[in-house]
């Protein structure tokens, strides 16, 4: 029920039943049927819809409207200034804009604040881990996942790739903080403002016939895409986890998982799909996201830009060819060679051998290190750069914008 009263709470009217009449016209067909049952979600109960045939019916019409009516360019100035969770919104926004942000900031009942307390716990140990994690697991992951990579690709965000990864590693680097969700924390603005984003995504892209020629769909981002993207952050830093036999505590495991699904539900998703554990959250994932994973011509492209985002910062533990290396062993040979990354001649069989027993010295399960002394301050100092390297992007000056064109 508390899904059914969160979801009726706000109104918009005739322009959002419109909006998903035209949207169910045009829903792609899924390869196999949609069987995830939603007794295995936050709410517990729904009706069961395949979200792939669901997009935002809040957000996109209020979104879509500014774009066609308003000077979106000026309420992106009065955002700017938008960038604590507990700050009031900024004076003379929309009323229909201001009405869905009051509506879209408020956290979800289901809430539960000693869970976020054991995921600070959880991120201030993991954090060298969860840098590498997200930034070369989840990022790279994106890249083949088709329908994000088109969408990434042909948006405004394809044209600085450089701008959008620090858009990305904010959510990241956000959800991680001690105060995520507090008044003085930044996850909530986050997330409000990237729902926000996809709905303008949603109203230009279907615009761009360089999009329109290649997309499976006729509206990108809808809820089966944003919990594809899901499953490639916290899905997909909690397996490589398990599978490095890093111990973690259940209720830092648990903690994780739930300011996760809080930022699901902040993202616009409707609370039938988020998993209400990891056993669920897997279950969901071997049917949206592993099947699906392939490359695209313009997925390559993205890679290939990726690969070199740490070049110009340290041209030796940072790069091309140690990133790569790093890809390939993260996310496995077939997807590697789809991107046409190289195989690296000594990081590659390094990490093979010599990261297991790395981790477990790193995590005190092996008492005397096992390794040359090199090769252990080798992986160490990876871990520290690319930390470094991914909270480097993170500039204060950073703006999560409405866009008002496509690439």
């Amino acid at each position: 029920m508390d899904e059914l009263n969160r979801r009726n709470a706000f109104k918009i009217g005739g322009a959002a039943l419109g909006a998903m009449g035209a949207l169910a016209l045009v829903t792609p067909a899924r390869a196999e049927p949609w069987t995830w049952s939603p007794e295995g979600s936050i709410a517990g109960a729904g009706q069961g819809a395949d979200p792939m045939g669901v997009w935002d019916e809040e957000a996109d019409p209020v979104v879509a409207n500014l774009l066609d009516n308003h000077n979106v360019a000026d309420i992106n100035n009065l955002l700017r200034t938008w960038t604590r969770n507990g700050q009031p919104l900024p004076a003379g926004l929309p009323t229909e804009l201001r009405d869905f942000m009051e509506y879209a900031r408020q956290l979800p009942s289901w809430t539960d604040q000693g869970k976020l307390g054991s995921a600070i716990a959880f991120n201030e140990k993991r954090g060298l881990y969860l840098g590498v994690l997200y930034g070369l697991a989840s990022g790279m992951m994106s890249t083949v996942i088709p329908k994000e990579a088109r969408s990434v690709y042909y948006s405004k965000g394809g044209a600085d790739m450089k701008d959008r990864i620090s858009k990305t590693a904010k959510l990241g680097y956000d959800i991680g903080t001690a105060n995520a969700y507090g008044p003085d924390g930044e996850m909530v603005v986050t997330c409000v403002k990237t729902r926000l984003v996809h709905a303008a995504v949603r109203h230009l892209l279907p615009q761009s016939p360089h999009w329109t020629r290649v997309a499976e769909e006729g509206i990108p981002i809808s809820q089966n895409d944003i919990m594809v993207t899901w499953h490639s952050l916290p899905t997909t830093v909690m397996r490589h986890l398990t599978a490095w036999k890093v111990p973690i505590p259940a209720n830092e495991s648990e903690g994780f998982l739930h300011s996760w699904q809080v930022a699901a539900h902040m993202l616009g998703v409707r609370d039938e799909y988020i998993p209400n554990s990891w056993g669920e959250a897997n279950s969901q994932a071997t049917q949206v996201l592993d099947p699906i994973l392939a490359a695209t011509p313009e997925g390559i492209k993205l890679a290939d830009i990726l690969l070199d985002l740490g070049a110009n910062i340290d041209l030796t533990i940072l790069s091309r060819g140690v990133l790569g290396a790093f890809t390939r062993f993260l996310l496995g040979d077939k997807i590697a060679d789809s991107l046409y990354i190289p195989r690296e001649p000594v990081w590659s069989p390094l990490l093979q051998v010599a990261w297991g027993p790395f981790i477990a010295v790193r995590e005190g399960a092996l008492p005397i290190v096992p390794l040359a002394k090199e090769t252990y301050w080798l992986f160490d100092e990876f871990l520290r750069r690319f930390a470094l390297f991914y909270l480097n992007e993170l500039q204060p000056t950073i703006s999560i914008e409405i866009p008002q064109t496509n690439r």
